[in-house]
């Protein structure tokens, strides 16, 4: 099987990454993976750079962006969530997404992505659930197994067939029980899983 990594951030994810765009693409294509995708936080500026020298590598690329959803039980904590552009209409809907959460940004916080405009932009777009720090898995290790249900039903809904469940295995404490209560509510809910990690570095 094919492994492809979901998750990369670039020098443009400023204080979360360091990769730069023509390295990560040459990195890519000579360990013979076939795609890529670019997730920078809160932006898509790599994405002309990224698109043309992936294509140019033999890679296909996919665009992303890692994205904060505002918490309304607690600002201060959004949750993460990672959206991947499946075709035009997807691509507009997280331009416009990314450009609402900078505009109608509250305070002086990250920019954050409200609910009701994802209700109204999900068309085209791809979601991944944030891992451990996502709405679903912030539940899950906090042992709301019924919260994590809900939580995940109103996602899948939102994102029918296109909302993945994200594993990782990076050793960082109390993973291997976020593991197996995610693979279970997976399994429950039908919700397919995807192995991730945050691709930070190139070594």
């Amino acid at each position: 099987l094919d492994f492809v990594h979901l998750r990369g951030h670039t020098e443009y994810s400023i204080v979360d990454g360091l990769d730069r765009v023509k390295p990560l693409i040459n990195t890519v294509a000579e360990a013979g993976m076939p795609a890529v995708a670019v997730t920078d936080q809160s932006n898509l500026f790599a994405m002309i750079k990224f698109y043309s020298g992936a294509m140019a590598a033999g890679v296909k690329p996919i665009c992303g962006c890692d994205i904060l959803v505002e918490n309304t039980d607690n600002r201060e904590r959004p949750f993460p969530l990672v959206l991947l552009v499946r075709n035009l209409n997807g691509y507009r809907n997280l331009t416009r997404l990314i450009s609402m959460s900078y505009t109608q940004k509250e305070g002086h916080g990250s920019p954050t992505i409200k609910r009701e405009w994802l209700e109204t932009h999900a068309d085209g777009l791809i979601a991944l659930s944030g891992g451990p720090e996502g709405e679903v898995g912030r539940l899950l290790n906090e042992r709301d197994t019924a919260g994590a249900r809900s939580a995940l039903d109103w996602w899948m809904r939102l994102f029918p067939e296109s909302f993945f469940l994200e594993i990782q295995r990076c050793g960082r404490a109390g993973e291997e029980a976020y593991i197996q209560a995610a693979v279970n509510l997976a399994s429950e809910a039908s919700c397919p899983l995807v192995a991730t990690n945050d691709v930070r570095f190139l070594k």
